[in-house]
């Protein structure tokens, strides 16, 4: 019975897999050219010059810098980007701390000139012990060309827990960070403080709805509102994955997991991103040490598209001689030429589908019995609109299961290679017909994108139409 149950679980397994390698990925990632293998990068900062970032690399091409139990150090260094693609060799951002204590990770105030990096809170003689358990903080400095300068502790570091990995608000009104402290729900936790009249507030839980059992780390607040952070709770890719919420309504909402090959059976963490959420970097040990990985977007998403059209099949007859013989009674009878008719001398009729239909009419005179045949003919040709067409439905609930189709589409003269979904959500799904869930409410304008195979001349004919789709709160 067990070998059952576990064939079952493989076929369901397998299946799945099947169904992601079908699809495009969202994201392609490329690793950095400025990590130095046996060495860990991680936590990467967006600057306007490049990339800062930490590292454990040597101090000296043969001498490492370690802390007072032998570790090696991470310090604090800038990338600067020289074209689209490749970086200067890295600049160490230097500090008072940059040589006995670790430095990093970090993030820079919307000034562009404080910043707020994580160290040890211990310092003195207390610190060089090698079995005393130094803890972390925040430390706040002012960036002074390739130098750290005026450093000064957060308010809430404490010597009894950890407290780092701070990330800034766009508007500077909040800094969130991790956190051991007690009270929490997991191993750490994240917490933020909001700015009062230039003083940082007492620390908040974020809560049960981002904060777990498990360990919560490396907090991102994007200029979206968007929060990214990274998670060893179950039900991820590989021990350490990004997840990201937003607050709606005075809440935070369920994590979504970022998909492959962000996330992947390493540990990935340290999310970054530009504001339009197309490129970004993050760290991974998918090849042993953590590296730092740039992302960037495949998401196709059309600035204009056509707005799809419903086919209507339906027409008005209209005998225009009935209004000048109205003090003769007569009885006007249409035949539409698929076995159905209708009486009036105005009828409104709705055909089942395209074709070529001959309407006729014949008129009764209802005095002398009279019938005069085909007193009007005309052929009538119904056709559907040349357009993609998506089938789905107008509203579902969130987490409701659906299939979107294509196949209703009308592209005379085109052989379609492929049929391109983008569901307004940061999903996208390529096939003639697609499964479909939205995690949350809101309306969202699905487009479908028509690729034809190129002509002799190696030009394709592309075909974009959306619909907007509504969904309301699970029941």
């Amino acid at each position: 019975m067990r070998k059952k149950v576990l064939y079952i679980i493989a076929i369901v397994l397998v299946t799945a897999l099947q169904t992601r390698a079908q699809q495009p990925s969202v994201y392609e990632v490329k690793r950095m050219s400025f990590n130095i293998d046996g060495f860990n990068n991680i936590s990467p900062v967006i600057v306007k010059s490049g990339i800062i970032f930490c590292s454990d690399r040597r101090f000296s091409a043969f001498r490492d810098r370690t802390s007072y139990d032998g570790r090696r150090l991470y310090n604090i260094y800038l990338a600067v980007k020289k074209d689209t693609s490749g970086f200067s060799k890295p600049i160490e951002l230097t500090s008072e701390r940059s040589n006995k204590f670790n430095n990093g990770p970090l993030c820079l105030a919307p000034d562009s000139k404080t910043i707020y990096f994580t160290s040890e809170v211990e310092t003195g003689k207390m610190a060089e012990n090698k079995k005393f358990r130094n803890h972390s903080g925040i430390f706040i400095a002012e960036l002074k060309g390739l130098e750290l300068v005026s450093v000064h502790p957060f308010k809430y570091n404490d010597p009894q827990f950890d407290v780092g990995q701070p990330s800034i608000s766009k508007d500077g009104k909040y800094i969130f960070f991790a956190s051991d402290m007690p009270g929490g729900h997991g191993g750490s936790d994240l917490y933020y403080c909001e700015s009062i009249k230039g003083e940082w507030s007492a620390p908040v839980n974020l809560g049960s709805m981002v904060n777990s059992s498990a360990s919560e780390n490396y907090p991102f607040m994007h200029p979206s509102g968007r929060l990214y952070f990274t998670s060893d709770r179950p039900g991820g890719f590989g021990k350490l994955d990004v997840y990201y919420t937003s607050l709606n309504n005075g809440s935070w909402e369920d994590p979504v997991l970022l998909p492959e090959p962000i996330n992947s059976t390493s540990d990935d963490f340290a999310f970054v991103a530009e504001p339009d959420l197309q490129n970004g970097y993050f760290a991974s040990n998918r090849r042993n040490d953590d590296d730092i990985y740039k992302f960037t977007s495949t998401i196709i998403r059309k600035a204009s598209c056509d707005t799809l059209e419903e086919n209507n099949y339906c027409y008005r007859f209209f005998e225009e001689n009935a209004v000048k013989q109205d003090t003769v009674p007569f009885r006007y009878e249409w035949k539409f030429g698929d076995g159905n008719h209708a009486i009036g001398p105005l009828v409104e009729y709705c055909f089942n589908g395209p074709g070529t239909y001959t309407v006729q009419l014949d008129v009764v005179n209802l005095v002398t019995k009279e019938v005069t045949y085909n007193e009007k003919s005309e052929t009538v040709v119904v056709s559907e609109i040349e357009q993609p067409y998506i089938s789905a439905p107008d509203r579902i609930a969130a987490d409701q299961k659906i299939t979107l189709s294509a196949d209703s589409t009308n592209l005379p003269g085109w052989k379609i290679s492929r049929y391109y979904w983008n569901f307004g959500d940061e999903t996208i799904a390529v096939g003639k017909e697609v499964p479909k869930s939205y995690l949350k409410p809101g309306t969202f304008n699905i487009q479908l994108i028509v690729s034809a195979e190129p002509d002799p001349g190696g030009k394709a004919k592309e075909a974009c139409i959306s619909k907007n789709i509504i969904v309301f709160p699970k029941p």
